[in-house]
């Protein structure tokens, strides 16, 4: 019973016991201890067993880390990562990983991060360069942790190491020049690292010159050339320097680098202002040195100073003219709009111009300017070297001067109109326009506008009551002076009424008006007329409007035999005018046409062309014109009607070399005009190739020459080809009969055993040669008799062979073959 008591009491305490195990939280860290270079990433894990309800970071500091842009946590249920990016030196330290369960019961675990610098050399430049002579330091900046142990590698030993870590050469050479070593090591972690360095020695330069002054004249297109020779390591940069401004290249200044050292300056056409001193100045790293040169210049007399005056109108102008050279110069003026010249102690007919001057300078003094004096005056200087001359300009300021004539001008209400005010002055003046005391704004109002260019400003006004009209002013204003001008706006009236209306050329259906312009066109000047008419009893009048102003205005479409009125009233922008006194005229009956009017004109071969001319129609359509025609010989008259509507009557046909009387009448409706008379000649008869090409133009005429060149041409060959054998026909038949006897006469040798013509295509006969014992004879049998040496020579007689060939037997019993004119090709 003990026994089971005490069991079941290790029971409960074992129970117990482990519950309290469970209920304890526990913590680890990955990595207990580590050691971080500077700018490395590292991240740690805290791992927790238990029920954590919180679990936190806390740095060397003791405050509690969240996350940054550098450091960055991730914390799940039991465990959380610290991230640490580009560590540095201060992240040293313990860092603790706390966890907190429900109870309020709190766990950690500690981590210590150790960090060292590796080896890093900073901004260590290559090459680095050092002046002759000077105490030249290579620097070499090397950090680590712990510190580093710096060396210095190179062939010689005149340096020492200074306590920076840097290198010393004490007065450094050209020799000296060469590539450096500085290596660093840690002996604790057994780092070692090394950089070259390239140590360049500059040598400052030295300058030399060859001649350090020069002589010249100005103005004559000289040129001097200065030389400077250096050296210095490395090769100086020679500039050329005046007035402490460095020299370009230019027109003027050329600049030259040659091998050696050389460097020139050559200045080209010479001036006076060239003359003085110049510095060359050799410059490199090591240093800067320079020597002057001077340039002495005899110059010709030459205008240093002359500028434009500008003098205000009744006041005094003063020009001043300087002027330089060697010997110095006398100085005369000379007027540009009239050629007068003026010296020292010259003046002017009326004695406002007045010259003084000494020691190359001459003073013009001009008394109460005038306009007239306005323009150039030349200033020229003399001496014996030469001379110069330059010109200014005098201007002349004056008050403003109005231009304008026009002062009243006329409108109606509604109307815009503009008033202008022009304005001539020097400066340009400004202009404001007033009315009644108040000045009227460069915006306008309601119903003004101002308009301003250049000497000229408008305004604009649309009157809506018979206050806006009345005076204005326009007043000018610039520095020397203001003026003003008053401009009246006045009511515009519709014009009088025109007079003396007069009816003229009345027919039947057309009158012709014309009257006298109105006495007054009320301001506003008249747009056209306006013509009213009707016939006596009708109350509706017509319109006709004139052409522009003219006093003159056709009235057309009339009833014939008819009584009209008329009246007449002038239009200007106002509106219409009062009417003329109405007159009243008569229309002429419907009558007989007047007689036509013709003209003539000669047709084509036995043609004429007669044309007609309309006149008065008496107030009908002329329906036809009646032609009669006939020879001055004969009696009977030919007779051909001709519409009204033509132009044009044409005569034909008609005998050569006849005088013709003509009597053309015309007819309307009412009846047949009075006849017309008319006579012409027809010409004798033209020769046919007069005529032919009469009818033609210069085209057909050429084409018909050319044709008939090429007709003589042919005819020309083809006798030639007949009478002498020769010709382009001949060449062609030829070529054609070479050609075909080259197959003809093969056939026939393979028939007769022989060859007795050659086929080559060549202009030389084609002989056959027989010996003596072959004879030749005839058709006939007959032997043909050769030549001897008492044979007289004649021409070859022919004689055909065959029937089918033409062969040519001559007397000298030579066989050629021939072609008959006008024959085919045969062998």
């Amino acid at each position: 019973m003990l026994t089971k008591l005490f069991s079941f009491l290790f029971l409960i305490i074992l129970f117990l016991f482990m519950s309290f195990l469970v209920s304890v939280l526990q913590v680890s860290i990955s990595l207990n201890k580590v050691e971080l270079s500077v700018g490395e990433s590292k991240f740690f894990k805290c791992t927790v067993i238990g029920e954590p309800v919180k679990l936190e970071w806390f740095n060397p500091q003791g405050e509690r880390i969240v996350s940054s842009q550098r450091v960055a946590l991730h914390t799940g249920e039991d465990s959380s990562r610290l991230t640490i990016y580009n560590a540095v030196v201060e992240d040293a330290g313990i860092y603790r990983c706390q966890t907190t369960d429900a109870q309020g019961q709190t766990q950690e675990a500690t981590m210590v991060l150790e960090m060292y610098q590796k080896l890093t050399f900073r901004d260590v430049r290559s090459p680095q360069e050092f002046r002759h002579g000077e105490a030249a330091e290579v620097v070499c900046d090397v950090i680590a942790s712990p510190a580093p142990a710096v060396s210095w590698f190179y062939q010689k030993g005149r340096f020492q190491v200074l306590p920076n870590n840097n290198l010393q050469i004490h007065k450094v050479t050209k020799a000296d020049e060469g590539v450096y070593r500085c290596e660093a090591r840690v002996e604790a972690r057994g780092e070692i690292d090394f950089v070259d360095i390239e140590v360049v020695v500059n040598v400052p330069p030295v300058l030399s010159m060859l001649q350090q002054s020069f002589n010249a004249t100005a103005d004559y297109q000289e040129s001097v050339t200065f030389t400077c020779v250096t050296s210095g390591s490395p090769d100086p940069e020679v500039t050329w320097h005046r007035k402490g401004q460095q020299l370009e290249r230019s027109e003027q200044y050329v600049l030259n680098t040659m091998e050696g050292g050389r460097s020139t300056l050559t200045i080209r056409n010479i001036i006076q202002g060239d003359g003085g001193g110049y510095t060359c100045r050799a410059t490199n790293k090591a240093g800067v040195e320079e020597r002057e040169l001077f340039l002495k210049v005899f110059v010709q007399p030459h205008i240093t100073q002359l500028r434009n005056v500008t003098a205000v109108e009744g006041s005094a102008a003063m020009i001043s003219c300087v002027a330089e050279g060697e010997p110095l110069p006398e100085i005369s003026w000379r007027r540009a709009n009239d050629g007068r010249s003026f010296t020292d102690g010259d003046k002017s007919q009326d004695g406002r111009m007045d010259v003084r001057g000494r020691h190359g300078k001459s003073m013009l003094t001009i008394s109460g300017v005038k306009l007239t004096d306005l323009g150039r005056f030349d200033c020229e200087a003399l001496s014996r070297i030469g001379g110069h001359q330059k010109s200014m300009f005098l201007d002349i300021e004056y008050m403003p001067k109005f231009q304008t004539n026009q002062t009243i001008f006329y409108s109606w209400e509604g109307n815009p109109v503009n008033i202008s005010c022009d304005v001539k002055s020097n400066p340009p003046a400004t202009m404001l326009w007033r009315r009644e005391r108040l000045t009227i704004s460069a915006e306008g109002t309601a119903n003004t506008r101002v308009h301003t260019i250049d000497g000229k400003s408008l305004l604009e006004v649309t009157p809506v009551s018979d206050r806006d009209f009345g005076r204005y002013n326009c007043t000018a204003r610039n520095n020397i002076g203001a003026k003003y001008q008053e401009f009246i706006l006045a009511q515009a009236d519709v014009p009088s009424n025109p007079y003396s209306v007069r009816l003229s050329a009345v027919s039947q259906r057309i009158a012709t008006v014309t009257f006298m312009k109105p006495d007054s066109h009320g301001g506003v000047p008249i747009g056209h007329y306006l013509v009213n008419y009707k016939e006596v009893g009708s109350q509706d009048w017509r319109d006709v409007k004139s052409h522009g102003v003219q006093t003159i205005v056709l009235l057309t479409g009339l009833e014939p035999n008819t009584t009209y009125e008329v009246r007449v009233a002038a239009v200007n922008g106002k509106g219409q005018g009062e009417f003329s006194h109405t007159e009243s005229f008569q229309t002429l009956p419907i009558r007989e046409p007047s007689p036509p009017a013709v003209h003539g004109q000669r047709g084509m071969g036995k043609a004429y062309r007669l044309g007609l001319v309309k006149q008065d129609d008496g107030g009908m359509p002329i329906v036809e014109y009646i032609v009669k025609y006939k020879t001055d010989k004969e009696e009977q008259w030919m007779t051909k009607l001709v519409s009204g509507q033509q132009d044009f009557a044409l005569l034909q046909p008609l005998q050569w070399n006849t005088r013709y009387e003509v009597e053309i009448t015309a007819r309307n409706i009412k009846g047949l005009s009075e006849p017309t008379f008319y006579q012409f000649f027809m010409p004798q008869k033209p020769d046919i190739i007069d005529s032919l090409f009469s009818g033609l133009g210069l085209g057909p005429v050429v084409g018909l020459g050319l044709v008939g060149l090429l007709l003589v041409l042919v005819v020309v060959d083809v006798s030639c080809y007949f009478l002498r054998q020769c010709g382009l026909l001949m060449c062609i038949t030829r070529k054609l009969c070479s050609k075909k006897m080259a197959t003809s006469g093969k056939s026939k040798e393979m028939e007769e055993g022989k060859a007795a013509y050659l086929g080559d295509g060549s202009k030389d006969p084609i002989v056959e040669m027989r010996t003596e014992e072959e004879r030749i004879t005839n058709h006939d049998g007959s032997p043909v008799h050769e030549p001897n040496e008492t044979t007289p020579l004649t021409e070859p007689e022919w004689y055909e062979v065959d029937g089918k060939s033409d062969v040519i037997v001559f007397n000298d019993s030579t066989t050629v073959n021939a072609v008959e004119p006008g024959g085919e090709c045969r062998q």
